[in-house]
């Protein structure tokens, strides 16, 4: 294991560390709970408390902010998690190398669940041809991830590549409109008809607004009736068995529309951003993450 930095007055290797006590903290510190990591480690949320009240004395410093409602990571526990992090995944692929006997590595991946589901996942096995000898540890999110916490190697986004602290590469476009099945769209002759139905979104509650504006209209001389949902797969669920007209990317649903359970009946497009690869700009690529953003931009 790696050399932990000048903490508490003396520099602390962390092979002289209990290895549980620094299970507990890495486990505590990727879910930001005590409560979460027990149960991940399938112990008591006292003993989770113990081994890191341990480690914290051990080291001479403290690692967690505790709070009424949860903990957060000190400046010192932020030092500590990533040298932690990176000393328990060579630790997984070791162990994964010495029982497999092959050379394995691991790629850490966050994806928004639009994209995982309707694009990732169908080429997922292209992608195990061209590189077998990586695994993908995938994790869905409502756009809403931490790389650092959560120690993700790339995470796939939707937005206008704007995040904090990161690197942000577009991968494509994705413009959004209106889409239903082909009964409701056969009643929709000019944009104004909408009104006549619930409007359904995801997360962003102006977005039927823009749309509207782009459509020369507004909604605030109609009674409209709305439906929010925290998942665009869901919300295009409910379109299609007739709960209202959908605002999405039409991109991210061509197997439905070319099966026919989806229409897109108007040409009238909101841009609102595209799917990014976005990565931590404090560290720098590995070879395993080029290999997978190589494979991406092959897709395209």
């Amino acid at each position: 294991m790696g050399q932990f930095p000048y903490v508490g007055g003396k520099y602390m290797n962390l092979s002289q560390l209990p290895l549980n006590s620094l299970r507990a903290f890495f486990v505590s510190a990727k879910h930001q709970s005590f409560t979460k990591a027990a149960n991940e480690l399938c112990v008591t949320q006292t003993a989770v408390s113990q081994q890191v009240k341990g480690l914290e004395k051990r080291l001479g410093v403290t690692l967690f902010n505790r709070m009424p409602r949860g903990i957060s990571l000190t400046r010192e526990g932020s030092l500590l998690f990533p040298i932690v992090e990176k000393a328990f995944s060579e630790l997984t692929i070791g162990l994964d190398n010495l029982c497999l006997g092959t050379s394995r590595e691991i790629l850490n991946l966050g994806v928004v669940g639009t994209f995982a589901v309707n694009w990732l996942l169908p080429r997922l096995e292209s992608f195990y041809r061209s590189y077998p000898n990586i695994d993908l540890r995938i994790s869905t999110n409502n756009n809403v991830a931490d790389a650092f916490s959560e120690g993700l190697d790339y995470i796939i986004r939707f937005g206008r590549g704007n995040w904090h602290a990161c690197v942000s590469e577009l991968l494509f476009a994705t413009p959004f409109t209106v889409l239903c099945p082909p009964f409701l769209a056969n009643q929709l002759n000019q944009p104004q008809d909408i009104f006549r139905y619930t409007l359904l979104r995801s997360y962003d509650v102006y977005e039927w607004d823009q749309w509207l504006r782009q459509a020369g209209l507004s909604s605030q001389s109609h009674s409209v009736n709305c439906i929010t949902f925290d998942s665009t797969a869901l919300m295009i669920e409910a379109t299609i068995q007739g709960f209202g007209l959908a605002l999405a990317p039409p991109a991210m649903f061509q197997e439905k529309i070319t099966q026919g359970s989806l229409v897109q009946p108007f040409n009238i497009l909101l841009e609102k951003g595209g799917y990014w690869l976005t990565r931590l700009d404090s560290k720098p690529e590995t070879p395993v993450q080029q290999a997978f953003k190589t494979w991406l931009n092959q897709q395209f």
